[in-house]
């Protein structure tokens, strides 16, 4: 077994196996599952998602898969439930129950409890003749030929299938909703995802110091702004308008170039056509601006008037890069 092309062979046999089962779960898709979206899309209240053993695992990420879209959602155990937590249903909530037999006792427990009641329940099951599948409103089918497990015991491909028919659900729930890249910010405002939906090039460059030279500063102002603003370049300015740039490249080009730099000025050592970008633009641009130009900054504008600048670095400590 410590061999490394039969280690290998066994993982892509799993991954074969499962994606086989996925590919065939989209033919078991009927008219229940639209039935599904559409009374979750129309309901006051919240999805409520149950399971027992690895379901109640691929329960908990439906879930956050469900919230971070727009669909509030609540995870249940169904052990649990029977012993005090069947109080977390209200009476507007939608509930999905999954299920790989949906014969389990916890089920049968459950369901009767769940049907007692007001609520919808959705069987998310392999055996659309179990108890489970039987006593729901609407059945969600992700039968599975094998498990990956060589035994055909551990839940391996049916737990895949449950996770992509609740990705599914959610999708289309997201679609229904209308659901932005903003509204998806606004669920997802910390780390580099969200980073990347709601910083924006002010952001930064309001944090940075501004540096900016006259068109006529002698050139030891140039290297001396640059310098102390720790940004590798500094605005060329003219009449208060931005009319060039000058980075560590162009101070490196002008000492190769001239033996004695007196008398020189920003206007002689600038480059005149600086690359800009509007402060309102997301920040995940300048990126993308700079990675196609092959530079390292951007002087931030608002219109015609110069505001800072963005350097790579701000991208990489952010955590955008």
């Amino acid at each position: 077994m410590s061999d490394t092309t039969a280690i290998l062979n066994i993982a892509k046999k799993t991954i074969a196996t499962e994606a086989e089962a996925i590919h065939h779960l989209g033919s078991l898709l009927t008219e229940e599952f639209a039935q599904t979206v559409n009374l979750i899309y129309q309901s006051k209240g919240r999805v409520v998602i149950t399971g027992i053993g690895k379901s109640a695992l691929i329960a908990s990420k439906i879930v956050a898969t469900l919230n971070s879209t727009g669909t509030p959602s609540i995870f249940m155990h169904a052990a649990d439930a029977i012993h005090g937590d069947l109080g977390t249903i209200q009476d507007d909530d939608v509930v999905i129950c999954i299920s790989k037999s949906g014969n389990t006792p916890e089920i049968k427990m459950l369901v009767p409890l769940i049907k007692g009641g007001k609520n919808k329940l959705i069987a998310m099951t392999g055996n659309l003749d179990s108890f489970l599948a039987t006593h729901s409103d609407f059945r969600l089918n992700t039968f599975v030929e094998k498990e990956a497990c060589p035994n055909n015991l551990a839940p391996t491909t049916s737990t895949t299938a449950q996770l992509v028919m609740g990705d599914a659900l959610a999708v289309c729930l997201l679609e229904l909703r209308g659901f932005s890249s903003k509204d998806f910010a606004k669920y997802h405002p910390g780390g580099a995802l969200g980073k990347r939906l709601y910083l924006r090039v002010s952001d930064i460059a309001n944090s940075n110091m501004k540096p900016e030279v006259n068109v006529d500063s002698d050139v030891r102002k140039v290297i001396v702004e640059i310098s102390e603003k720790m940004l590798g370049v500094t605005a060329v300015l003219e009449n208060g308008k931005v009319v060039g740039i000058v980075t560590d490249g162009d101070i490196r080009r002008m000492l190769n170039k001239f033996d004695n730099i007196t008398g020189l000025t920003a206007k002689d050592i600038m480059t005149a056509t600086p690359k800009t970008i509007e402060v309102d633009v997301l920040a995940i641009n300048a990126l993308e601006l700079m990675q196609e130009k092959g530079i390292s900054q951007l002087l931030a504008m608002k219109g015609e008037n110069y505001m800072g600048v963005v350097h790579l670095h701000n991208l990489i400590n952010e955590g955008i890069l």
